[in-house]
């Protein structure tokens, strides 16, 4: 029987969090913003007086009921702690950290980059970042269309509430950024992959809970 938490389930969650957590920090540097709940949430963060971590977590409970229902369990548990590490590793980045020159559209790749190599390092192992990210993902388990496209669609949303909001050249950069974290997610995780390497006998990049 497969550990719920085994080592290597372990330190793929937490190499997730933490470059998840990194690319978040390159967009409040720069004063950027992403798609999906962590787009809300920055988005939100310059808006009101509550931090990202705070408003991440409180947008991403009402996913957390979907989650149980539709991916399980242990899939729930290891969401809610990396919604939970996200939070409060990039509260801590974002006070250890410091760029005397970030440019925007560097801040925008290197955190669509950053945040693309950590949601899949997050699908790997039977978790997500929360909020849409597992509507997208329950979307290409049944659909086949790709988690990377379905936040793409729901980035368009973010991106045109935050034109309101933000000056026009910094949501042209976020924009860049979320194509290029999106466009990571697409090339590099299917969910097809998955069951291949599960019949294969290979550690399973994303397998239903049990």
């Amino acid at each position: 029987m497969r550990k719920h938490f085994s080592l290597y389930d372990m330190q793929g969650l937490a190499f997730g969090i933490l470059l998840t957590s990194l690319g978040v920090t390159f967009l409040k540097a720069a004063g950027l913003v992403t798609g999906q709940t962590a787009g809300l949430a920055v988005l939100l963060s310059y808006l009101a007086p509550l931090g990202f971590g705070t408003l991440f977590l409180l947008i991403s409970l009402p996913f957390f009921v979907l989650s149980w229902k539709r991916r399980g369990a242990v899939f729930t548990l290891r969401t809610v702690i990396a919604v939970a590490g996200i939070s409060v590793v990039t509260q801590f980045l974002g006070h250890a950290m410091s760029f005397d020159a970030l440019p925007p559209l560097l801040a925008g790749i290197l955190a669509g980059a950053c945040s693309g190599v950590g949601l899949i390092a997050l699908f790997r192992h039977n978790a997500s970042a929360g909020g849409l990210g597992i509507l997208a993902l329950i979307v290409e388990e049944r659909t086949g269309f790709k988690t990377g496209l379905f936040q793409m669609c729901s980035d368009a949303v973010v991106f045109g509430i935050a034109l309101i909001y933000l000056p026009f050249d910094n949501v042209l950069c976020s924009f860049a950024g979320a194509v290029v974290l999106n466009a990571v997610i697409a090339w590099n995780f299917q969910i097809g992959q998955a069951r291949s390497a599960l019949r294969r006998g290979c550690p399973p990049p994303f397998a239903h809970s049990r």
